[in-house]
């Protein structure tokens, strides 16, 4: 195969630029990276590969992510269990990370990334993850039993607006809107 990196039509890139919240520059630089990650024997036509997710766990903006296989989970489109992903799931993931990406968006992936179980709910569990990822599970950052069932509790106190026991997709983005620092704060730099 070999040949030169292929290229984006105008077309092509005028779709992108308008399904995405990405500029032209950003979407050739994506190209560019995602071309990069391909290696020179695929780069005839990178739209129509998919990359094996370590690939994508070589970023740097990935390799020091704690959910960067649960990002990498939740943007590939792959009907296999392998979490692959194309140059367009790669465009999706940039997207939703962009500054220029709403808050709606980035909070409605947020609960995606941290709704382990996949069952639209933030429950016990999912929030016990999302501690464990966030401070590790090494015996001199991992909670106590008491200390992540009370954690736990705060969350749901301060957040469960339903008093339901868990943390509906609406709960989690007015918990959001509260928050300025988490639109700076989910984001991946090109």
């Amino acid at each position: 195969m070999g040949g030169a990196p292929s290229q984006l039509s105008k077309q092509l890139l005028n779709e992108y630029q308008e399904l995405t919240y990405l500029t032209k520059q950003e979407i050739l630089l994506a190209h560019k990276r995602f071309s990069d990650l391909i290696g020179k024997e695929n780069r005839t036509n990178i739209e129509s590969v998919r990359l094996p997710k370590e690939k994508f766990l070589t970023l740097p903006e990935l390799k020091a992510n704690p959910f960067k296989h649960r990002i990498c989970q939740v943007f590939s489109t792959s009907e296999q269990a392998d979490d692959s992903m194309s140059f367009e799931d790669f465009l999706d993931m940039l997207s939703a990370f962009s500054e220029s990406a709403t808050l709606e968006i980035k909070s409605q992936y947020a609960f995606r990334i941290f709704d382990f179980d996949g069952d639209g709910a933030l429950n016990e569990t999912d929030l016990e993850t999302l501690v464990n990822h966030l401070t590790g599970l090494e015996e001199d950052t991992k909670l106590s039993s008491s200390e992540m069932k009370q954690l736990i509790a705060n969350i749901l106190e301060e957040s469960d607006i339903d008093k339901d026991g868990t943390i509906n997709h609406s709960e989690f983005q007015h918990v959001i809107s509260r928050s300025p620092d988490f639109v700076s704060s989910f984001k991946i730099m090109l």
